[in-house]
């Protein structure tokens, strides 16, 4: 029996919770802890990089937990349901600080334990949500197509924290944004369980799967003896470290550099035409250009996209940038290219498992997908230490205490010219180079174009009928 439109849903639905949580998390702990509870930079970049390395071994042992577990209700659902609890409590508390506690050693321990346990509790849930696929699936184009669905739906979970965040920050709070963000932590812990709650209602295993549970040292033999999904790897380190420094950043960008005393305003429509091409981009964009090109083109009118954008942002940088609809040009470029990049990747990835089963005779299709997750979060972690390092080098920081006075300051006004030169070359010069280099390596290594997937399934035909 095929999977019903309720049952797509109700899947779809969880991955938009759990991609808000993570882009909350990606997108502003950084400047949450550093900006404006006044945890040092270099500590905060730190940290975010020290929890992503532990994920390397923390996924895997979560991993053979999800699988030796034996439930009435399956061995995904229970651990879904448990991380999913568990995380939300922790996202909450990890953006409900105590404001007594700022710019003391006692807040840089409270981000550690805070951001560590959410990693944990993130993954609890994050690896038994893709891992049970093919316990309610049917192989192939069912299993494909919600896969697919499933990280689109994910892009649109990013996409909503992107657009609405600092504008439901300052409702919630007003010029305290430390009170705005323990209120919309809470909106979003809430949401997520809701979420994860009913595709947990509404998805039942039909089968059993025996998961197998891929450690470290599976990971690198696997890429290893996969060379092209080594190459794949690769180039998603390369282009989503280029992505998240400028999320990272783009934040400090209309506080301390395009200025004025309602910033954030400006940056709130940003992020809401942003957010809103991502989402076409993915739904739209990607079926349209898929007519007229193969994905490999497509992949490299992606990456030339992004770069032009980045080229247009530090242009418009340097001139009195009077309106944030300016922005808009390059944000398309940017955005646009993201969403559809997100798309690929994953697809990219998918095919290198047919590759793999030719060449090495196995299929390591569990061990890919796991290192999908850990290469996505190891790139944020990488992008948030090199942006960290950014603003302590420039000296980016509000460093003062909420007061009346905030509603109608300019932040811009307090930072030197060579800081703002620094953080425009930081979030378009650094991930411009990234993504050149993605592309040449990309080119250079990656063979699975159509007719070479084409001669794969042949083969893998011709061994099946044997």
């Amino acid at each position: 029996m095929n999977l019903t439109f309720k049952e797509k849903c109700a899947y779809g639905l969880g991955a938009i919770g759990k991609d808000m949580v993570y882009m909350l998390s990606a997108s502003y702990v950084l400047y949450y802890y550093q900006d404006l509870l006044g945890v040092n930079a270099i500590a905060m970049g730190a940290i975010l990089l020290i929890a992503r390395i532990f994920d390397a071994f923390n996924d895997p042992i979560m991993g053979i937990i999800v699988a030796k577990t034996k439930t009435k209700w399956g061995k995904f659902r229970p651990w879904l349901m448990i991380g999913t609890l568990t995380n939300a409590v922790v996202l909450y508390l990890m953006f409900a600080a105590p404001p007594s506690m700022k710019g003391t050693e006692g807040m840089v321990a409270y981000a550690a334990i805070f951001y560590i346990l959410w990693g944990v509790t993130y993954t609890m849930m994050d690896i038994p949500y893709w891992s049970m696929i093919p316990a309610f699936t049917k192989s192939g184009k069912e299993r494909e197509g919600l896969t697919t669905l499933a990280r689109s739906c994910a892009g649109v979970g990013s996409a909503l924290v992107t657009i609405f965040t600092m504008m439901i920050v300052h409702a919630l709070g007003g010029v305290d944004e430390v009170k705005g963000f323990k209120w919309f932590g809470l909106i979003i812990a809430i949401v997520f369980i809701i979420f994860i709650s009913i595709t947990c209602l509404f998805i039942k295993e039909k089968a059993t799967v025996n998961m197998h549970s891929a450690s470290v040292g599976e990971m690198f033999k696997a890429l290893v003896q996969n060379d092209q999904a080594m190459a794949v790897v690769i180039t998603i380190v390369l282009i989503n470290c280029s992505v998240y420094i400028t999320s990272n950043l783009v934040i400090y960008f209309f506080k301390y550099d395009f200025g004025g005393t309602g910033w954030y305003n400006s940056y709130t429509f940003f992020n809401m035409f942003g957010g809103g091409i991502q989402i076409l981009s993915m739904m739209i964009f990607y079926p349209l250009l898929r007519k007229f090109a193969s994905n490999i083109k497509i992949f490299y009118i992606c990456l030339a996209s992004a770069i032009i954008g980045y080229a247009c942002l530090l242009g418009i940088a340097f001139t009195s940038m009077q309106n944030v609809f300016i922005l808009f040009i390059p944000g398309f470029f940017i955005f646009a290219a993201n969403g559809v990049l997100q798309v690929l990747t994953t697809v990219f990835l998918a095919n290198t498992v047919e590759y793999g089963e030719v060449k090495n005779g196995r299929r390591d299709e569990s061990v890919i997908f796991s290192m999908q997750t850990f290469v996505v979060k190891l790139a944020s972690g990488v992008a948030a230490f090199i942006a960290s390092i950014c603003l302590s080098v420039f000296s980016l920081t509000s460093g003062t205490d909420v007061s009346e006075a905030d509603k109608v300051r300019d932040f811009s006004l307090e930072v030197e010219a060579s800081s703002r030169v620094g953080l425009r070359s930081t979030m378009t010069i650094i991930p411009i180079i990234g993504l050149f280099v993605a592309i040449f390596f990309f080119k250079k290594k990656f063979i699975l174009d159509e007719p070479k997937l084409k001669e794969i399934e042949g083969q893998l035909k011709d061994r099946a009928g044997k």
